[in-house]
């Protein structure tokens, strides 16, 4: 199993300065409509053709989506490749923090 964080840890690491792999695994659309700007943008659906992008260096690989599912998801599949991940839960729909638009 892999831990979990709520949006507002998040957010407190981010502000704090703490460097945080964070992908976002919700589609282009959604991204585009709102994302967090420390974020990188991997959708679920791209996730095992894109699995090269993913560097596991001294941090953990956070993931968010719209509101823990997917990134669930996108967790349990990367876990099970030996990734040490992070679940954000609930998402961006708990997210207070600032949000950046577009690509």
């Amino acid at each position: 199993m892999y831990p979990e964080i709520t949006a507002a840890e998040l957010e407190s690491q981010l502000n704090e300065g703490k460097a945080i792999n964070l992908i976002d695994v919700r589609e282009a659309d959604e991204w585009q409509e709102g994302h967090i700007k420390e974020a990188r943008s991997i959708p679920l659906s791209e996730l095992q053709e894109r699995i090269n992008e993913f560097k596991q260096g001294e941090q953990d690989i956070v993931l968010i989506c719209r509101s823990g599912g997917r990134s669930g998801k996108a967790c349990d599949f990367l876990h099970a490749q030996g990734f040490k991940v992070v679940n954000v839960s609930g998402g961006m729909l708990q997210w207070s923090g600032e949000v950046a638009y577009g690509e």
